[in-house]
């Protein structure tokens, strides 16, 4: 099971433990089912509809100011005002509506694209499909590490154990044998969502969704309530505060405008204004919409955010801890090498069809101990290379049944594969493991294995991964439960090739540019590890082997890790220690994994990566996202992404808080100052309308900076918005404050106080334009920005400025307005002011940029 593409098809149902060919359902017959039952899916509360959307953002404080504000218009008996407010209200909540729902749909998609794969049998052929497409009486393949797609009883299997404490409460794994052998305690019956965590069989599905065991525990998931990031903790906070600081001052200014004798009603029209400018309501829309397209834009390059939080962590990554095989290399294994007894074959020396008796012996013992039906790439390849074989070696093996499977543990890292050989043999068992699990299992002296070691050693060098055989007989008529109690005697080595992924070593001189660190840790050689670590452009002159972690205690191995990049032989268990370890040294940490075992380390890493196309439910289930191409370099691309989406969001918070200052200064300081005028909620909600979109469309298309993957990773406790943006956002909204009230100083000497009004609303929008363009860009200024290509912030400023010049000079929409039209002339001086009361800040941005220039010049001076 996994993520793979729907309905691919992956092979030819075995004739698994000699249970019979089953064909299982036809493709028609399962259509039929499916819509006669509906799909194998929980009820879920994730999604919400428009309808949703729209009650929510109908109840959020923003939406409660406009609907006062129109209320009070009408009880001034302004008609006119109310209508116009409410229908900019209407605005307001469309553009919401249309926001939240792209991200919606964005979050959506993710789901469908990160829903597990069953692997069923249909019209005889194994084909992955969407786990939601399982049907009653369909055959479902399981294996070590799935979950169960739905209820149903087991009708093949050997070994099969599953973990149900999710029904339960019990942690221990329950054993299941096949419907026709059940007994001594064991149940044939699995259930949806339980773990498979040993053996692999075939079931037949009973019962989907709702109607299964866990269908009633899936109703009561369904309400639970998702948590919150820590970013969206923060934010909240954040607004609260605001809101909370909003409130006090629009009180303040409403006993203020009381006390000198002003009207009750006006007096609350003020305040809500102010009200209105102070709540930052923008900061939920970027927390909303920013990951969720991010998302999916990372499911474009590969990756499927399972916890959109990851997102955030990424761009702060400082450690990645990756696998060697199938992530740095294509997992495309084929047969290199074979050795036995100093006899030696390789693919570039002379064809499989000459093979020696010895060497012989040692391919096919390997393909005995091989799954014919399984993922594995090395079985595989044994298989493949096996099928070439000439026909004495495998004749004579029509009625040969495979009897026995003896599965990898953490404490024996080979498998064994008992066959019975026909009534008149001995059964044959066949192993394959590791070279010194293997000498383990054959119980050899160190003089006796040091030949082989030796072998090893030398083929690891060459960068192949190596693997041993042996072999042994079974004369009683029973199965042992220790493969240890069989005499095994070894037959000799398999070296396999794994060459590295195309792109691999330019990502890794990519991370290292971008101030991370690649720690590839593998269970395999240490020799084959730096092999590939070299290639891949690891510079690793020695490598961390589990032998000698399991011997450091975690100072030991904290002090070992700061200059090691290549750890070797690793349990799965050793990787929860390395994760700590590092963690402990304040690195920030992402982990790829995909096994049953590497789930604790998956949870323990800051962002846990799973294997889509080889990797286990379990560890996609613990992890935050999920390589579906397994390649390293996607990796890279998410971390890329990862910090183009936390520095937009940077830029669009930065530019929320700078607009907000000067409209609340402008809702304020004109009262304070005896002057007419200038916002009230009609013009506030005016602006509402050009400060949301820029932020949620034309930040979020922002195209990344040049410098992204230069830049150091940022740590992971700063804030979204940090002293430096704080003070960044603040000094552009009073340097643009500054230049719109000097505009309306200026205009009430000169213009009539309508004309004056509209010339320094003018000048706010204009500014609020500027702004955006100011904001694009951390390192580039106004005018270099314009140049780099963003349709949505030219839609989104010429759509501002169109509805400003309607405004204006529409006498319908200006006399709600209360402006008087301004001169052509007073309009475009208008616009300049408030362009050029957003250029200061250029200023900075060179000289920011002359200081990072100067120690570079100084540097090629001195070379």
């Amino acid at each position: 099971m996994g993520y793979r593409e729907p309905q691919a098809e992956v092979g030819i149902e075995p004739n698994l433990h000699q249970a019979g060919p089953r064909a299982g359902l036809s493709a028609d017959e399962a259509a039929r089912r499916l819509a006669r039952d509906g799909p194998n899916a929980l009820p879920s509360g994730e999604h919400r509809g428009w309808r949703a959307i729209l009650w929510q953002a109908a109840r959020e404080p923003m939406f409660a100011l406009l609907f006062s504000a129109g209320l009070l218009y009408l009880l001034l008996g302004e008609p006119s005002e109310g209508i116009l407010m409410f229908a900019l209200v209407l605005a307001t909540l469309g553009m919401t509506l249309y926001e939240e729902s792209k991200a919606e749909r964005a979050l959506d998609a993710l789901r469908d694209l990160s829903t597990p794969r069953a692997l069923v049998i249909r019209d005889g052929r194994r084909l992955q499909v969407d786990s939601r497409e399982v049907v009653v009486g369909d055959l479902c393949a399981i294996g070590e590490g799935d979950r169960v797609p739905a209820d149903g009883v087991l009708v093949a299997g050997q070994e099969v154990h599953a973990d149900e404490s999710l029904l339960t409460g019990e942690s221990l794994p329950v054993p299941k044998a096949p419907r026709q052998e059940a007994a001594d305690g064991a149940s044939a019956t699995l259930f949806s969502g339980t773990l498979v965590v040993r053996g692999h069989g075939l079931m037949e599905v009973t019962a989907i969704g709702a109607a299964s065991a866990i269908g009633a525990i899936g109703q009561s998931l369904a309400a639970l309530a998702p948590e919150r990031s820590p970013l969206q903790k923060q934010m909240a906070s954040v607004i609260t505060r605001f809101g909370l600081g909003g409130a006090a001052l629009s009180a303040l200014l409403v006993a203020y405008h009381l006390a000198r004798g002003g009207e009750l009603l006006q007096a609350l029209l003020a305040g809500l204004a102010l009200a209105l400018a102070l709540l930052p309501e923008e900061f939920a829309v970027v927390l909303a919409l920013f990951p969720a397209l991010g998302a999916s834009r990372l499911a474009r390059a590969n990756v499927l955010t399972r916890q959109l939080a990851a997102i955030e962590t990424l761009g702060a990554t400082t450690v990645l801890c990756v696998d060697k095989t199938g992530t740095l290399t294509e997992n495309r294994m084929s047969v290199a090498a074979l050795y036995a007894d100093g006899a030696q074959w390789q693919t570039d020396e002379r064809s499989i069809h000459t093979l020696p008796d010895p060497l012989a012996a040692v391919l096919d013992a390997g393909v005995l101990a091989s799954r014919a039906d399984g993922f594995e790439p090395m079985d595989q390849a044994l298989h493949r290379l096996g099928a070439a074989l000439p026909a004495p070696a495998a004749s004579g093996r029509a009625d040969w049944s495979l009897a026995r499977e003896y599965g990898m543990s953490a404490d024996l890292r080979a498998v064994a594969h008992g066959w019975h050989a026909g009534a008149s043999q001995a059964a044959v068992v066949a192993a394959k493991g590791a070279p010194e699990a293997i000498v383990d299992l054959c119980h050899l002296s160190a003089a006796a294995a040091a030949p082989l070691l030796a072998e090893a050693d030398a083929m690891a060098a060459r960068g192949l991964r190596v693997l041993g055989v042996a072999q042994a007989r079974n004369e009683a008529g029973q199965w042992p439960d220790a493969v240890h109690d069989f005499d095994f005697s070894p037959l000799g080595l398999v070296g396999f090739a794994d060459p590295l992924r195309a792109g691999v070593a330019q990502a890794v001189a990519e991370c290292r540019t971008a101030g991370m660190r690649v720690m590839m840790i593998t269970g395999d050689y240490p020799a084959t590890a730096l092999n590939i670590g070299r290639e891949a452009g690891l510079a690793a002159a020695e490598a961390l082997t589990g032998t000698s972690l399991a011997a450091m205690d975690d100072g030991e191995l904290e002090r070992s890790l700061a200059h090691i990049d290549i750890c070797a032989r690793i349990a799965p268990a050793q990787k929860l220690r390395i994760v700590r370890a590092l963690q402990h040294r304040g690195e920030i940490v992402a982990m790829t994994g995909d096994g049953v075992n590497d789930a604790p380390a998956l949870q323990a890493a800051h962002v846990g990566i799973a294997m889509g196309r080889r990797g286990t439910d379990v560890a996609r289930e613990a992890a935050d996202l999920v390589l579906t191409d397994d390649h390293f370099a996607s990796i890279v691309r998410a971390v890329r992404v990862g910090r183009h989406i936390y520095a937009n969001m940077r830029k669009a918070m930065v530019y929320i808080v700078a607009v907000h200052v000067p409209t609340a200064g402008l809702a304020l300081l004109p009262l304070m100052l005896g002057w007419p005028v200038v916002l009230g909620p009609v013009h506030i909600v005016f602006l509402e309308l050009v400060i949301d979109p820029a932020c949620a469309l034309a930040f979020e298309n922002e195209a990344e900076e040049p410098d992204l993957m230069r830049r150091p990773p940022r740590p992971r406790d700063a804030p979204l918005i940090d002293r430096h943006a704080l003070l960044l956002a603040l000094g552009q909204g009073l340097a643009v404050l500054a230049a719109v009230i000097g505009a309306y100083a200026w205009a009430l000497g000169a213009l009539p106080p309508a004309q004056a009004r509209a010339f320094a609303f003018a000048v706010l929008v204009s500014a609020n334009v500027g702004l955006i363009f100011g904001n694009r860009s951390q390192t580039l200024t106004l005018f270099e920005a314009l140049r780099l290509p963003n349709r949505i912030a030219w839609l989104v400023a010429g759509a501002a400025l169109a509805a400003l010049a309607a405004v204006l000079y529409l006498e319908s929409l200006a006399g709600l307005f209360r402006f008087t039209q301004p001169s052509p002339q007073q309009a475009l001086a208008a616009l300049c002011l408030g362009l050029a009361a957003a250029l200061p800040f250029d200023l900075l941005k060179l000289a920011r940029r002359r200081t990072q220039a100067a120690p570079a010049s100084s540097v090629r001076r001195q070379e």
